[in-house]
């Protein structure tokens, strides 16, 4: 099997037979809503939200099963022969010598399959992209004749149009269908289904979903096969459709047909291609909200130069958009994080959803999508990402949990109607993370005292009860006895959080694992269950937010905080040691906010308050190295959970040891596992987690166990997802613990193994980018849209290079290791900070490893970076 070779320094990769490798998709859309998948065969969907595809859904095993693709037919007298590779001859001749030779060359939301017929003497060359602004998916399709004599053809465009809500795939498809109002028109088809229905009721249509064709100078197709019925005719099929293999006529312009399945078959005139003659075509697959709209898209995109002036502009745009740019003694790696540092924007475009292994959920993110995609916008396009923390923040609740329904934009959450109370332990985590990092990068310390509101829906206690006086007039907004909405300040918000979190406790004086944490499928433990792991991280967020408050002590002696919040601060030690007492603290103040708050506010030192959560982080932390150590001869490890039967899930047992790599992550992270533990932990590691096989680090042991009382990540198989595969995101946080606490090698081997493993092409049969997982055999799963990404880019450029903020000041702090130098001795980072554009190099000339050459840590005000110009700034340092 070949390898991916990248073709330039701006990610742009190349593939030869991409066909012979299953599950390949590659995504195209656009910042206006069209979101679709792509395969080498040009198999995938398009659409614009759950309602609205034009192409049918695909999961991932649609992806080989499936044969309704956008397809381009060449009709000759000899035969018949499919541009894209998706013809029965041609499924029958894969793997032999008759083989189409192909190959793809891909960028950032651009893909091009080249394809040569050894039978036939023809070429097609197929460019697929959409335009930035438009809803609109682009297919160039250029012919060639490399035959030596002349040859005649007609080309069929043959693409399915579903135009409807996923739901239908088994949900009344049928039935559906006959919704369906077709016409053709000069330059295709279109479909305007009279309405759509599903449980929310009938609703009248109003979109458009369209297939339009032509001639690279603009001519007009010339028939049409407006349903499928028609065009694959009695007992054929997509790759044997009868309407081409017969040479059917088709329809002319200005037919209507009503209630079929519709079909963007478009038929072209007959062209003469002499001796290395080309002929291309352009085709429109789209959704429109009338007709204007769908008559503006084709005078625009109608003609070749039109379509590549598009490209041109599509493929700048989104080069201009990672505006990140890494140089080390690996090329590859370098190209290969183009790709990485560009899947925070998928994942603002796509959600967690409408990509074929990601076909769950009906779009949108979640609470934890929102702040950790903050983290690498706050590197690349920092310009709104204040904005959107503030609106973040009306997702709390004044519990201190959070909306989990999230709608379209920043700030907008939806109440919970279902009464499906679900609360994740670790949700509370990541605003603080984010918000940290905010200030840092900016400066702007401020932001800790604007006032938000609090997120209201029949959610309460902590999501034990409902709020029997809420209703839908009352609104979404936190409201006071007043009948005011209340806005507390973002400091009071991400106070309320941890605060509650610190005392919902278990049988171990452990924080409450609940619905789960990070690790979705630790989701059968909610009455007994807790995260050690997550309580670790929790202590170094207050260690953090005590920081923060100490800095704000400077400027001001007190804050403004909500009356009741007052419950969660008078108790002192003296309730710590005491899982009743702690469970009572927390009880009280949230039943005094089941419906409404007083809006009172109490004046509280800030000087107190930062020594209040620092003595909660200390003790936390002391309490579990002192309760949750595992020791194992010289080495050892972190239980991480306890089961809902109360029982550690981590250990040395009959069936082998147990070890878990989350609950590693955040004590080192947190501070919380000492410098010698913090050896003993990566021994242990190495010893029962590490297969560079399989891509590094695996998630856990294998626990030889179906643990109903604990998550159904244990009846996945082992080596899958959350049961034991190398799962990228908590693997690069492992990598990312360890280079703050100076274990750099480390740190690098767990960075490494990752990129080596998905830039080996013949085991991770991805395209190039971080999957979510790798599985046991090492095949990247999940690819695009993953956390792991913004982790991955935060980790090598704050950590590894060590360009970051600290109060709005640019730091410079290298932790490069000694192969990360090119044959120069030089690795370099091109990268944005406060508005304006550095270029750092760091130079190695006696190519030293780390811990050989001495510390450096330069540092630049913020006085200092407003002044330079914006762009042309090189920093240079030297290693000695």
């Amino acid at each position: 099997m070949d390898n991916i070779r990248f073709l330039d320094e701006n990610g742009t990769f190349t593939l030869n037979n991409p066909e012979n490798v299953s599950g390949l998709y590659f995504p195209l859309a656009s910042e206006t809503g069209l979101k679709s998948a792509i395969t080498p065969n040009l198999g995938g969907d398009s659409k614009l939200d759950q309602e609205s595809f034009l192409l049918e859904p695909v999961s991932a095993e649609d992806l080989h099963s499936r044969r309704g693709t956008r397809n381009f037919w060449c009709v000759m007298e000899d035969g018949c022969w499919s541009a894209t590779g998706a013809s029965a001859e041609q499924e029958a001749d894969r793997f032999t010598p008759e083989q189409d030779e192909s190959t793809l060359i891909a960028g950032l939301m651009w893909q091009k399959v080249s394809r040569e017929s050894k039978r036939f003497g023809l070429q097609s060359e197929i460019i697929s992209f959409v335009p930035v602004r438009e809803n609109v998916e682009i297919m160039e399709v250029k012919i060639t004749n490399t035959g030596a004599a002349s040859r005649k053809l007609t080309c069929v465009a043959a693409v399915p149009i579903y135009g409807r809500s996923a739901d239908n795939v088994r949900d009344h498809r049928n039935v559906t269908s006959m919704l369906h109002r077709t016409r053709t028109t000069e330059h295709g088809v279109l479909v305007k289904p009279a309405m759509s229905f599903d449980e929310k009721g009938h609703r009248e249509n109003h979109k458009i979903y369209y297939v339009l064709g032509s001639a690279g100078d603009g001519t007009a197709p010339e028939t049409f096969y407006p349903t499928v019925e028609g065009f694959l005719g009695e007992g054929g099929t997509f790759l044997h459709p009868r309407a081409v293999y017969e040479r059917a006529e088709g329809v002319p312009a200005g037919t209507e047909i009503d209630g079929r399945e519709a079909m963007g078959g478009i038929r072209f005139p007959a062209v003469t291609l002499e001796a290395g003659q080309s002929v291309v075509y352009i085709l429109l697959l789209g959704i429109a909200e009338d007709g204007l709209e769908m008559d503006r898209v084709l005078s625009t995109f109608s003609t070749v130069e039109q379509v590549e002036q598009a490209l041109a502009e599509t493929k700048a745009h989104w080069q201009e958009q990672v505006n990140v740019r890494y140089h080390t003694g690996n090329p590859n790696f370098d190209r290969w994080m183009r790709w990485v540092s560009f899947q925070p924007f998928l994942r603002r475009i796509y959600g967690c959803s409408f990509l074929p292994h990601h076909d769950y959920g009906r779009g949108g993110r979640g609470w934890r999508d929102l702040w950790q995609d903050c983290l690498s916008l706050l590197l690349m396009a920092p310009q709104n990402v204040g904005e959107m923390i503030r609106k973040n923040f009306g997702g709390v609740r004044v519990d201190g949990t959070n909306a989990t329904i999230i709608g379209a934009g920043d700030g907008n959450f939806i109440a919970d109607r279902n009464g499906i109370a679900r609360v994740w332990m670790d949700h509370a985590l990541w605003p603080l993370m984010t918000t940290r990092l905010y200030i840092d990068q900016t400066g702007d310390l401020d932001i800790l005292l604007e006032p938000a509101p609090y997120f209201k829906d029949p959610q309460a206690m902590r999501g034990t009860q409902i709020d029997p006086l809420w209703n839908e007039e009352y609104g979404n907004r936190q409201q006071s006895q007043s009948g005011a909405v209340y806005t507390g300040s973002i400091l009071e918000h991400l106070l309320i959080q941890h605060l509650a979190a610190f005392y919902e406790v278990g049988a171990h004086n452990i924080f409450r694992l609940r619905g789960a944490d990070w690790n979705d499928a630790l989701d059968m433990a909610a009455e007994n269950g807790e995260s050690v792991a997550f309580t670790c991280a929790y202590a170094g967020n207050l260690l953090d937010l005590a920081g923060l408050l100490r800095r704000l002590a400077e400027r001001q002696d007190k804050v403004e905080l909500l009356a009741e919040l007052q419950e969660l601060l008078e108790a002192g030690p003296e309730v710590y040691e005491d899982t009743s007492r702690k469970t009572a603290v927390l009880e009280g103040y949230a039943r005094r906010c089941i419906h409404e708050v007083s809006g009172q506010t109490v004046a509280v030192p800030l000087t107190a308050l930062a020594e209040d959560l620092e003595g909660k982080a200390r003790w936390l932390m002391e309490h579990i190295r002192r309760q949750e150590w595992i020791k194992d001869g010289e080495d050892g490890w972190f239980n991480s959970y306890y089961d809902d039967h109360c029982q550690p899930l981590e250990g040395i047992t009959e069936q082998g040891v147990r070890m878990m790599l989350t609950g590693q992550v955040f004590a080192i992270m947190s501070g919380t596992a000492r410098s010698e533990q913090v050896r003993a932990i990566v021994r242990s590691a190495d010893r029962y987690l590490y297969k560079k096989a399989a891509g590094g680090y695996r998630l856990n042991t294998d626990f030889h166990e179906l643990k109903l009382d604990m998550g159904r990540m244990f009846g996945f198989a082992y080596g899958e997802k959350e049961n034991g595969a190398v799962f990228s995101h908590m693997t690069v946080m492992y990598a990312n613990a360890l280079y703050r606490r100076g274990f750099v090698r480390k740190g690098y081997k767990a960075l490494q193994t990752l990129a080596e493993t998905a830039m080996d092409f013949p085991t991770s049969k991805i395209f190039p980018g971080i999957p979510e997982y790798f599985n046991a055999d090492g095949r990247g799963m999940y690819h695009y849209l993953t956390g792991a990404a913004s982790w991955y880019m935060l980790t090598v450029i704050t950590q590894v290079f060590g360009v970051h903020g600290e109060g709005g000041d640019l730091v410079i702090e290298p932790k490069l290791v000694r192969e990360q130098f090119d044959e120069t001795g030089e690795a370099a980072i091109d990268f944005s900070f406060a508005g304006k554009s550095f270029h750092v190099v760091i130079v190695n000339r006696l190519e030293k490893d780390f811990g050989e050459y001495l510390p450096v840590k330069k540092v630049l005000s913020r006085e200092v970076v407003d002044t330079l110009p914006k762009d042309g700034n090189t920093i240079t340092i030297e290693l000695m």
